[in-house]
């Protein structure tokens, strides 16, 4: 099994993907060991003196102001678990749990939280142990972090509240950590609080988006071409020539990947005998480049915040390299939040722009040839026409999930945090919001697929042809009769999600931007 080393300079956006999807092991290097105890030795002084020290010696937010005499500390900090543990609504997926887990660990042992090392081995060991706390959907207002998701994993930490095993099964946090031989901790000074306070859960979230978005967005440059293809389209308008005097980068790479999948295609050059010649072909078509680069360079933004997020040490108060214990606002989510919602908003495009080459694709009037709705026997047979309408859904709804969760704002604990990111509830709709991106590209598929099969003696480009054979190797069948659509629309929809559309073109095309 792999292993992932958490030192004290952060993480990679792939160690989170290897411990929160693949179950990598998480271990703690001598470097991170030996930050833990210098910080933890810090706090210990400061525990020591009368003056009062937040975090370490006070309350919490707006109680802040009463001083904790020193045979209460370890009751405050159980307290702040057990009372910020107040998340409501479903569960959040054990991936999101695991990131939340892990990248709270990362901050711990880059040694600026105080806390004790035998807590951060803890952390790690249920990691490892494949035990995953509960934490429900409802909770954070991505300010002071992500609170309650933190509390809910910082409870089992302590041997309460409900945890699934590693065989998937609900039990008692304490239980499961007994099977497995691992003791509850007894948090001392400070500690409760900074294993709460952090963007964890958003950050993971994001990580975890980018990754399916860089899939999603390889697939969208796919099914594009396809469609180009599909309704015999010009691929002129591709040319890296047209795209260097333009120079966003994202705009070049998805042209590039359109270019390459369209390569010896005997479909495209609006070449339909009897039709009136075309000049242009409609926006959807022709600017697919611009609309899906765009969401590329938004994802590169994305990715640099998330990597300096990755790098950073989020906990307040925080132990410095002097020694001070200083109070800040860095557990602010605000950073995430906004790249977050960016996402969303570029991923409601690619999803509406692909829409209406679909649409495009079921209308007699506008497919340059093919039969209605791509129907066998267009009056008896219905086609395509209800897949549409899902995907008409999907997009409509995506648009409702590109609105900001980050512009808004709600005040809590008695107005001490007058502002929140929201940071979590736009990570929480973002993760929607792929899930319909990817079905949205698979109904682009299963049409333009069909598309380039009505198109009697005209050759498709070979990326193309291995496309459509491995779609059809994969259970979703081609032109015919109606029949029932929503296996085959499940079919596709997985088969773009694990990729599989990306690895049958890219033998062909070799490794797309």
């Amino acid at each position: 099994m792999q292993t992932v080393v958490l030192g004290t300079s952060g993480t990679t956006p792939q160690d989170v993907i290897d411990v929160a999807r693949h179950g990598a092991r998480v271990e703690l290097s001598t470097e991170a060991v030996r930050a833990l105890s210098a910080a933890r030795d810090v706090i210990d002084a400061l525990a020591a003196k009368p003056e009062p020290v937040y975090g370490v010696s006070t309350g919490f937010g707006a109680l802040a102001t009463r001083h904790i005499s020193h045979e209460l500390r370890a009751q405050l900090q159980r307290n702040i678990v057990r009372s910020h543990a107040a998340g409501m609504g479903p569960r959040v997926e054990r991936e999101v749990v695991r990131a939340l887990m892990f990248l709270r660990l990362k901050t711990v042992a880059s040694g600026h939280t105080g806390v004790r090392p035998e807590v951060a081995q803890t952390m790690a060991d249920v990691l490892n142990a494949g035990i995953t706390p509960v934490v429900h959907e409802y909770g954070s207002l991505g300010c002071s972090g992500d609170l309650a998701p933190l509390s809910h994993c910082a409870l089992a930490l302590m041997g309460e509240g409900d945890a699934e095993g590693p065989d998937g099964e609900l039990r008692p946090a304490g239980e499961l950590l007994a099977a497995h031989g691992i003791a509850p901790v007894e948090l001392k000074e400070k500690e409760g609080l900074a294993l709460l306070n952090g963007t964890d859960g958003m950050l993971g979230m994001l990580v975890m988006a980018l990754a399916d978005l860089d899939t999603l967005y390889k697939s969208a440059d796919i099914t594009a071409a396809l469609s180009l293809e599909a309704l015999l389209g010009t691929e002129k308008v591709l040319e890296p020539e047209l795209h260097a005097i333009r120079p966003h980068p994202g705009q070049a790479a998805s042209a590039a990947n359109m270019l390459a999948v369209l390569k010896g295609s005997g479909l495209t050059g609006h070449a339909l005998a009897g039709e009136a010649p075309r000049v242009q072909d409609a926006y959807s078509v022709r600017c697919a480049p611009q609309v899906a680069g765009a969401g590329r360079d938004t994802m590169a933004h994305a990715l640099l915040v998330a990597e300096r997020e990755l790098a950073a040490a989020v906990d307040n108060p925080v132990v410095l390299a002097d020694g001070r214990v200083a109070s800040n606002g860095n557990f602010h989510g605000a950073p995430v939040a906004y790249v977050l919602d960016f996402l969303a908003i570029a991923a409601a495009d690619l999803g509406s722009i692909a829409e209406r080459r679909t649409d495009r694709l079921l209308d007699k009037n506008r497919s340059h040839g093919l039969p209605p709705f791509l129907a066998e026997d267009a009056g008896v047979d219905s086609g395509l026409m209800i897949a549409q309408y899902t995907q008409a859904a999907l997009v409509s709804e995506m648009k409702r999930l590109a609105v900001p969760a980050s512009a808004d704002s709600i005040p809590s604990s008695a107005m001490q945090e007058d502002h929140v990111s929201m940071g979590w509830s736009a990570a929480r709709k973002l993760r929607t919001a792929i899930g319909n991106l990817n079905r949205i590209i698979a109904v682009e598929l299963y049409a333009a697929t069909r598309g380039i099969e009505l198109r009697e003696g005209l050759t498709p480009a070979p990326a193309s042809q291995a496309a459509i054979e491995a779609l059809r190797a994969a259970g979703v069948e081609g032109p015919g009769p109606d029949r029932f659509l929503a296996p085959d629309l499940a079919a596709a929809d997985a088969f773009v999600a694990e990729g599989k559309l990306v690895a049958a073109v890219e033998p062909v095309t070799g490794t797309l931007a």
